[in-house]
């Protein structure tokens, strides 16, 4: 089962590929039992060999930037017919048309299942959610929680007693201003 992590890096691909104007752009999730090298294979292809270049450079550019991962290595960049990049969770292939319909990668893995990039993304959120669920609900945060209660009852508390000293020494010396007014009446007579 792939990771999160690298199901965010996948998607960053994707969409990277979408911004350059990829054409066919598929994800093939790859059988385990056939292939042990990677989970997926992401697939597109450009009009021409620049257009794959550029492709295969924002993929870097927006990974390095985004999550500071590199591709372990890239393959075919100087002829850019058929760029490779491995990012070892999945590899990329970008292709021009051409060397797409005569290697036809995707008919040699007959038991990979395409994925759709928006159920991809919908598979990620709801793993993502599940995640911070999980977090919220550890040991660990049920004690930070109880001690951040019990700091808060203990800061109410001490609040709460400068509120009454306050309270007693106004009123005592509301009672000893009220005494001298008392005296000083009688004093006159």
């Amino acid at each position: 089962m792939p990771s999160i992590e690298s199901n965010q890096l996948l998607l960053a691909a994707a969409a990277a590929c979408e911004d350059k104007k990829a054409e066919d752009i598929r994800i093939l999730a790859l059988d385990p039992a056939e292939s042990g090298l990677t989970d997926y294979f992401l697939i597109c292809n450009g009009t021409n060999e620049r257009q794959n270049v550029a492709i295969t450079d924002e993929i870097e550019l927006r990974l390095k930037r985004e999550f500071g991962v590199y591709p372990n290595s890239v393959e075919g960049r100087r002829q850019g017919e058929w760029i490779l990049m491995d990012y070892v969770d999945f590899i990329v292939h970008v292709f021009s048309a051409e060397k797409r319909a005569f290697y036809g990668v995707e008919r040699l893995r007959k038991s990979a299942t395409r994925i759709n990039v928006a159920d991809l993304n919908a598979e990620l959120k709801a793993a993502l959610s599940k995640r911070k669920l999980r977090k919220a609900i550890t040991p660990e945060t049920q004690k930070k929680t109880a001690t951040s209660k019990k700091s808060n009852v203990a800061v109410k508390k001490s609040a709460a007693k400068k509120v009454v000293k306050k309270t007693v020494s106004a009123s005592k010396s509301v009672k000893a201003a009220a005494a001298k007014t008392r005296t000083k009446p009688s004093a006159k007579k």
